[in-house]
């Protein structure tokens, strides 16, 4: 049966902003003509390579890939999948956050367009779920995640009663809210600390059982229950629990961790952020705190939110000098 499922988060990213209106820019244009599906910056390409290296010699061995269908995920896991020989399979159960908005966020790329580019996407594949295109909340993410994940663990269980085979270890690759929040729904504790980096993995071994647990008939997403619920909170996690072993390691890139991110407080989207001109393409997060905001420019989180609601200006700028975008 599935025993061990390991989380990577995508590299290193160009950047992309939305105003007000909820229209989209980006520094480089994506190939997918999406702008908030922004590819790897030439630095996440290296810490892709880097990742796929040290994935490729785990134990045990991934037997199977899941990613986000967002370019920049495709392109951090392409390397692996090459050296593994494996299909890429894209689900949007594990796709971007963008926390609540007034407006439609843009969908990823079809598997069909994305397959022109990344040949070893599985078009056939169909996903666990689809997010609302009005972003979610915090629980809602979450809950998202979990039945993603439960409803993924369920199909392989499956697969192992019926045919005595199938992956004993999968790979899933995500964002850094995606990433921390399956890490939430597989051990049962929504409180967990997560560490994100860009590239990062962490491991997750499934509790011991004195018996295979049989496979979940999960409920199918509908518009009364757009998610069904897991029973994953108390420390039950999804389809059983998994225990962590590994937590967002990055030992095996060049420069280590970089862009750790996490939640903080009321993740909406509602707050003015720095332009991408003021702080830079790729970083500058303590040069634009002290340099003041921008008016005009909205983001997502994990981006630069004003002082506001529960939390003071001393305390926000002292989060946004070790957080980045997702």
């Amino acid at each position: 049966m599935l025993e061990t499922i390991y989380v990577a988060r995508h590299g290193f990213r160009s950047n992309w902003t939305t105003d007000n209106d909820g229209n989209y820019s980006a520094t480089i244009t994506s190939p997918t003509g999406i702008a908030s599906d922004p590819p790897l910056a030439a630095y996440g390409v290296e810490q892709a390579h880097e990742l796929a290296t040290y994935a490729a010699s785990v134990d045990p061995k991934i037997e199977r890939i899941y990613s986000s269908p967002f370019y920049r995920c495709l392109e951090t896991i392409n390397p692996l999948a090459e050296i593994l020989d494996l299909p890429i399979l894209c689900d949007n159960g594990i796709g971007e956050w963008y926390g609540v908005a007034r407006f439609d966020h843009p969908s990823p790329a079809a598997p069909e367009i994305l397959h022109r580019f990344f040949p070893r996407v599985r078009t056939s594949y169909d996903p666990t779920i689809i997010p609302s295109t009005k972003g979610e909340t915090l629980s809602e993410i979450h809950n998202r995640t979990a039945y993603a994940c439960a409803k993924i663990i369920s199909d392989i269980d499956r697969e192992w009663k019926e045919t005595g085979t199938g992956p004993r270890a999968i790979l899933l690759v995500a964002h850094a809210a995606t990433n921390i929040a399956i890490g939430r729904v597989l051990t049962g504790d929504e409180n967990r600390e997560i560490r994100a980096g860009t590239c990062s993995m962490s491991i997750y071994r499934r509790r011991a059982t004195t018996t295979p647990p049989a496979p979940n008939a999960l409920p199918l997403p509908s518009t009364e229950d757009p998610i069904p619920d897991t029973n994953w909170r108390g420390g039950k996690g999804v389809v059983g629990g998994w225990d962590q072993i590994q937590n967002g390691d990055c030992s095996f890139l060049k420069n280590g961790e970089e862009r750790n991110w996490w939640f903080e407080g009321d993740e909406s989207w509602d707050f003015p952020v720095v332009k991408e001109g003021t702080a830079g393409v790729e970083g500058g997060l303590t040069a634009a705190i002290e340099g003041g905001l921008t008016e005009g420019a909205i983001g997502g989180p994990g981006t630069l939110p004003e002082a506001g609601k529960a939390e003071d200006t001393a305390h926000m700028h002292k989060v946004e000098k070790q957080r980045s975008n997702i």
